[in-house]
């Protein structure tokens, strides 16, 4: 850590030590309180110049100034030694997380070894269960061979043998279907294990990822306490050459030995430490291999478990021996009757009934045929009228959410500011804002009260997620003034599965009915990017090196572009884009990216969204059977909300984001508004709000905004002008939306569509 200070602090913690008070404008040491220190960092060189410099006289013979001079320099020396002491109390704390991290790690083997032995007990069961079945087939087997026996030693009781020899086959076809159930339920648990071992390999996966990491920084705390342990020597060896120079002061200089004696043990100690935690380390990694070798032992007990389903499928093939072993005893018997002229009816009329079975059974399979086949043409009418009706609705629809009256909204004398209309062609429709005095009017395609749940809200909309599935370009963006609800309603409130946004929630319909498409042929692959618009520049959430500063011009910062290609596809160079395979791996992005957004505190939201979110799925799919292709992409996005900063009261950073964003909402209004008038020009490029979400307001893209306003009463103003804009939204024709049928190319790069 000495060494590593930037040049400025390194001129700020020298000149504190030699007595200096003047900084430098943009000097701003960072604050450490409960330490006499402060801020302060010494570097190599700082250290070097104290314990180098030399004592200057007027006159050698002024004892007191000499003196003063010398406990001036013993107190820089303490101030030193004490910064040495805070470092060590840095390496304490770094060494007690990791601690933390490896029990942690600890408790999480433990679960994972009491999963498996659930799911051992669990297989144990089932091969008990196959056991017992497979000896009271046995047994019914040698019941029916002895009954064959009694029933070739006497003719004269052959038409009891043939009826007892009827029943027996009757409950041994029932006891056929029992174990053939049993059968197809035990191959269901295998199922079920196996998917279980692939969450467990993945689970095995992270934690490998997670010990790499702790063994870097390990070898990194090892390497700083290396690079301490030479300063520290360097520093003694100096410190020992001052001992013929400061006779008189030989007192003072023993107690900073035995201090600096005191910290060359705590760093022996630390060493110590850190060695053992390798050791610690180490165990735990054994006792992950330990773990690998019981999920491989789990594995080929999975495999015991296919070997017996081969072996009831053979003890099914000898209980179809011994069924045409029945069978040529029932020509037997029928011989034998025939020479006795007594069942020569019974046998016409089994082989008429076994006809009739058989030409049922093949008349079955041709309507299972068939019905397999309406199935795949009523999947593609219910698609092309799913389709149609949405673009009879409108390509850009308008949703309106009211949210509900918080504690420290401000009390209205007049009554309630905001009301819903009864009549019948505007139930659930619309909403009047009432201003002093007076009433407006507006109408949208759905309104959400206050009291409206986040199901209630996702289910309007599930449909036009489904279209992303089918192949077309879906885009929903939520837009309102600041603290009125809009990353409530598109994220929800994170640990209440109750209260989930949009985001999540489309994320588990189109996975599962990606699950459910499979029976029809159905493959997809999906990919995800998250980038945000701040100051009106576009940083990629998920970037793994992202600049801590948040430089957004320096020369650190990545510069990203946005081309639009003939397709009407939009790509953004150098995104990070991730391929997903299940709804945790989103939910870990979203996460991911959540921690990255930009967020910050103002005198109307507590938590406001300083920038434009912007999340994209590429969807890609094709049915094997049909040789069908589609791709379609979702883009749902959460704008920053529009404020007035006489009420913000912004400042500073706070000042320029907000007048960033304003100005981003104001191009996207003059775009609403030359669509809507029909313009030969649209002012795409006044931003890069509007010019990212091009294809989304003027292409092929299926539309729908959520406008979010607050029924605070101190929020009118800014209410009315939402809902005006929404309402000039709902009135804009766009193209008409396109399926895609494209083949993704493979180096295909994720785009808004």
């Amino acid at each position: 850590m000495v060494g590593t200070a930037t040049y400025g602090r390194m001129r700020q913690a020298f000149s504190i030590v030699n007595g200096e008070q003047e900084l430098a404008p943009t000097s701003a040491p960072p604050s450490n309180a409960g330490s006499e220190c402060g801020g302060i960092e010494f570097t190599r060189e700082d250290v070097d110049a104290l314990l180098n410099e030399r004592m200057k006289y007027k006159n050698k013979f002024n004892y007191k100034e000499r003196c003063d001079n010398m406990m001036d320099y013993i107190k820089r020396l303490r101030l030193c030694i004490k910064w040495f002491q805070e470092i060590e109390g840095c390496y304490l704390f770094e060494q007690e997380k990791l601690q933390n991290a490896l029990e942690f790690n600890e408790s999480q083997c433990a679960e994972m070894e009491l999963m498996l032995k659930n799911k051992e007990e669990e297989l144990n069961l089932i091969i008990l269960e196959l056991r017992k079945s497979l000896s009271s087939l046995q047994e019914k087997v040698s019941k029916e061979e002895s009954e064959k026996l009694a029933a070739m030693d006497s003719l004269a009781r052959e038409k009891e043998a043939r009826i007892s020899i009827e029943k027996s086959q009757a409950s041994l076809s029932e006891e056929l279907g029992k174990v053939q159930g049993e059968l197809q339920s035990a191959n269901q648990r295998i199922a079920s294990v196996n998917d279980m071992y692939k969450l467990l390999q993945e689970y095995n996966s992270s934690l490998q990822l997670y010990n790499s990491k702790l063994q870097t920084d390990l070898d990194t705390a090892h390497e700083t306490v290396k690079r301490g342990e030479k300063e520290k020597a360097d520093i003694v060896e100096l410190l020992s050459n001052l001992r013929g120079q400061n006779k008189s002061l030989q007192d003072q200089y023993a107690l900073c030995k035995a201090s600096l004696d005191e910290v060359s043990k705590q760093k022996d100690a630390l060493v110590y430490e850190v060695a053992s935690l390798r050791g610690e380390l180490q165990q735990a990694r054994n006792d992950r291999d330990h773990y690998l070798s019981q999920v491989h032992d789990l594995t080929a007990r999975v495999v015991n478990c296919d070997e017996l389903a081969v072996k009831s499928n053979i003890l099914e093939e000898r209980c179809l021996s011994q069924s045409e072993q029945l069978r040529a005893l029932q020509e037997h018997l029928e011989d034998a009757q025939n020479k006795l002229q007594v069942s020569d009816l019974s046998a016409f009329e089994s082989r008429t009934e076994f006809e009739a079975q058989k030409r049922l059974i093949t008349e079955l399979q041709n309507r299972l045929e068939d019905a397999e086949f309406k199935l795949i043409e009523g999947e593609k009418v219910r698609k092309r009228l799913h389709n149609t009706i949405l673009e009879l609705k409108g390509n850009i629809r308008v949703f309106c959410r009211v949210r509900p009256l918080l504690p420290d909204d401000s009390p209205c004398a007049e009554g309630k500011v905001v009301s819903y209309p009864t009549t019948t062609e505007a139930l659930g429709r619309g909403i009047d804002l009432l201003q002093n005095g007076q009433k407006y009017p507006f109408t949208f395609d759905k309104v959400f009260t206050p009291d409206a749940s986040q199901e209630d809200v996702f289910v309007e909309i599930s449909q036009l997620v489904q279209s992303a599935l089918d192949g077309y370009k879906v885009c929903i963006f939520a837009y309102g003034q600041t603290g009125s609800g809009k990353t409530y309603t598109m994220m929800g409130k994170p640990g209440n599965p109750e209260q989930k946004g949009l985001i999540p929630r489309s994320l588990e319909q189109i996975f599962q009915t990606r699950q459910s498409l499979l029976s029809q042929g159905w493959k997809y692959e999906m990919q995800v990017s998250m980038l945000e618009i701040y100051n009106e520049t576009i940083r990629d959430l998920l970037s793994t090196n992202r600049d801590p500063s948040r430089t957004e011009n320096g020369p650190s910062a990545k510069q990203y572009a946005i081309k639009h290609d003939a397709n009407g596809n939009t790509l953004v160079s150098d995104l990070s884009i991730v391929d997903v395979h299940s709804t945790r791996e989103v939910s870990f992005l979203l996460d991911q990216a959540a921690t990255s957004r930009s967020v910050g505190k103002t005198q109307v939201n507590e938590q406001s969204s300083r920038s434009h979110f912007v999340f994209t799925l590429r969807i890609s799919g094709i049915n094997e059977s049909t040789d069908q292709q589609v791709q379609g992409v979702l883009n749902l996005i959460d704008l920053a909300g529009s404020e007035r900063l006489s009420k913000s009261g912004s400042t500073g950073d706070r000042l320029k984001e907000t007048q960033a964003i304003n100005k981003s909402l104001s191009s996207l209004s003059d775009v609403i508004f030359a669509l809507a008038k029909k313009e030969d020009h649209v002012p795409f490029r006044n931003s890069k709000l509007t010019y990212l979400l091009q294809p989304c307001l003027g292409g092929d893209s299926k539309t729908l905004m959520f406008v979010n306003i607050s029924p605070d009463p101190s929020s009118l103003g800014e209410s009315l002008c939402s809902l005006r804009f929404a309402s000039r939204v709902n009135a804009c024709e766009i193209g008409v939306p396109r399926r895609h049928t494209i083949m993704r190319s493979t180096d295909s790069r994720l785009s808004l569509g």
